[in-house]
């Protein structure tokens, strides 16, 4: 796992190109502490720097920028490529000859793009990956993405530079950048927890998109709109109709491919263990690595001091079971709390997902043992885990019923069976959209914090998600809900979380379940594998169930949070009525001060469910105090 960062000017560059390289690439030194390196072509315009975490040939063979055998590629790559023995055994065999210098799947991917070039050589592809690659020839540079968005990837033009990096800090550290705010991702991030792809916090950087590649020539002035390589809506509309036949076949099929999913993802020349947090989906990882080990696997998971929050006896019983070398820590509410203040360097742009602070504590953790660790993310996106995935379909069916005019006084009430918190007036607004729209624009409103979100923001209007409308290459409810949040809630959200929790520490996390092989399996699966009216994962938990008890497996799904609502009524009040303060408001000038103040009383009066948008409202005042404010223009 590494950083990468580099820019291209439309000018030849001076004698301090590789000092600026290297402090794009430094400012980002916690993804890769273990060597860096840079890479200039003056006379092009051109520098690239990297950072490396090594995992696989630790040795100066892997070391970063890589030239390809021919010398026509220049690489910078983050990531891992589980296939990268296949592949190098096919070059062999192709290509012959080949002067290996070493066992990096670095050195793999520079002659793949030498045989096939750049875009065949993604679809060969397996892996998690974000890298810029220079082709001395045509002087094109090249930035991809992985298919499920594992990796980060920003870039943008500023001050006539273009430039990139794996985190916004990067470009942040050329003095060519220039930040404005983007106050419609601001909007946008208090009602879904985060900036959606591919907007970011600043206007004119952006984050190129899962399973996206992209090409700049003419020194940064041309820059080419970003083209998918593999597309999940393809994948999800052939998956429906190829459906396969139900029946036990299934399970003993998934468990095989994911037997291979795991085994290719502990492959590496450092400690290796996993995330155990006591649920179906972790728990089912560490079962495939047990079965594929020689020694106990390590297992990390964080307990906490309040008993709903807490699945660490789960965690223990299931590491007895399964008889891993398990390690526990308790975290006090202290703890947890002294995380915060370290939100804003981690993330870079404002992040509401609050289970970011128990997943950087385990990260933490875990790094004090081990450099890689496997995690079970995905299984919920993939095999229909989320509640909302049973629930929405019901109140839809219900409202469906009756004629769309009759629809907007019912939606009047649902604000107590779903959605997130909701703005002053969003109830209102939610009755017209779901009362006058689709299905899809009642599951918008179940994943929002807020209805509409543009109004606690001056002069912000919202982004549109490429998914906010009709989904009509599926037909199911459950189905259309799971392409939105592998579009967007997984990449987004949950791997935005998982990927700077843990590189924070310089631990390389690795999510079996979104081996694209398997991600175009899950989609051939019938629905009524993965749930019914009263459970998800039906196909997760059957394959569990060849691993451990019933006792351990049936047990109500708790999530991975802290206790928001209480801390920011209890040891977290001072701190969010200073931020929320309506005289600072005012002078910020971003949020609109008296309808953020009316959110916060009623927060603190008990009003149900303002915790998220109140959360989320702090999350933003925090780093723009920090970050934002720490930048140029940071006000915008």
């Amino acid at each position: 796992m590494c950083g990468i960062a580099g820019f291209i000017e439309p000018r030849p560059l001076d004698g301090g190109a590789a000092a600026l390289a290297a402090s794009m690439a430094n400012a980002i030194e916690h993804r890769g502490p273990d060597d860096s390196g840079t890479w200039i072509d003056a006379d092009a315009g051109i520098a690239l720097g990297h950072r490396r975490l090594s995992i696989i040939d630790l040795s100066p063979a892997g070391h970063q920028p890589m030239a390809s055998p021919s010398g026509r590629f220049v690489l910078v790559y983050n990531g891992e490529l589980y296939n990268f023995r296949e592949i190098r055994a096919e070059l062999d065999e192709i290509a012959g000859g080949i002067q290996w210098r070493g066992e990096s799947d670095t050195e793999v991917l520079l002659a793949a793009m030498d045989q096939w070039g750049v875009r065949a050589a993604l679809d060969r592809l397996n892996g998690m990956f974000a890298f810029a690659a220079w082709d001395r020839s045509s002087r094109i540079l090249t930035l991809a993405r992985d298919r499920m968005g594992e990796k980060p990837l920003y870039y943008g033009t500023s001050g006539g530079v273009f430039m990139f990096g794996s985190e916004l800090k990067a470009l942040q550290a050329h003095p060519a950048f220039t930040a404005e705010l983007d106050r419609d991702s601001i909007s946008s991030m208090l009602r879904y927890d985060y900036v959606p792809a591919p907007h970011s916090i600043w206007k004119g950087i952006a984050k190129l998109e899962p399973a996206h590649f992209m090409e700049i020539a003419d020194g940064g002035r041309t820059v080419g709109k970003p083209r998918a390589y593999w597309d999940l809506r393809k994948i999800a509309a052939r998956g429906v109709v190829d459906q396969l036949p139900d029946g036990p076949e299934l399970t003993s099929d998934l468990e095989s491919r994911l037997l291979d999913a795991v085994g290719r993802r502990m492959v590496a020349d450092v400690p290796l263990g996993a995330f155990l947090s006591g649920g179906i989906d972790s728990s089912l990882i560490v079962a495939m690595m047990q079965a594929q080990s020689d020694r106990p696997v390590r297992t990390f998971t964080i307990g906490f001091d309040v008993a709903k929050f807490d699945e660490a006896p789960q965690a223990k019983a299931i590491a007895g079971h399964l008889g891993t070398d398990h390690t526990e820590l308790y975290v006090t509410a202290r703890d947890a709390l002294d995380v915060i203040p370290r939100i804003p360097a981690i993330w870079d742009e404002p992040f509401g997902d609050s289970s970011q602070i128990p997943t950087f504590l385990v990260s933490a953790m875990a790094r004090r043992d081990v450099t890689v660790a496997l995690s079970g993310d995905g299984g919920d996106e993939l095999f229909g885990g989320y509640a909302r995935y049973k629930s929405t379909p019901r109140i839809w069916s219900s409202l469906s019923r009756y004629p769309r005019g009759v629809r907007a006084a019912v939606a009047q009430g649902l604000g107590a069976i779903g959605g997130g918190s909701a703005a002053p007036g969003a109830l209102g607004r939610a009755a017209i959209i779901v009362g006058s729209g689709t299905f899809e624009d009642l599951y918008q409103w179940k994943l929002s914090r807020a209805q509409r979100a543009d109004p606690l923001v001056l002069g912000a209007s919202e982004h549109v998600l490429a998914a906010s409308g009709p989904i009509t290459f599926v037909d199911k409810p459950a189905d259309k809900m799971m392409v939105r949040d592998q579009l967007h809630h997984l990449p987004d959200d949950i791997m935005s979380k998982v990927d700077r929790a843990a590189m924070a520490v310089s631990l390389e996390t690795r999510a079996p379940f979104l081996d694209h092989h398997l991600v175009e399996y899950s989609w051939r699966l019938p629905l009524s594998a993965k749930l019914n009216a009263d459970a998800g994962k039906l196909i997760l938990r059957r394959l569990l169930r060849r691993h451990l008890p019933d006792s351990i497996i049936d047990r109500p799904k708790m999530g991975f949070s802290v206790p928001v609502e209480e801390w920011l009524r209890g040891p977290l009040r001072g701190w969010g009525e200073e931020l929320l303060r309506e005289q600072r408001l005012r002078r910020e000038g971003i949020l609109e001060p008296k309808r953020v103040r009316r959110l916060w009383t009623q927060f603190l009066a008990g009003h149900n469910r303002r915790d998220r948008i109140v959360w989320n409202l702090l999350m933003f005042q925090l780093w723009h105090e920090t970050a934002g404010a720490a930048t140029r223009n940071g006000a915008g």
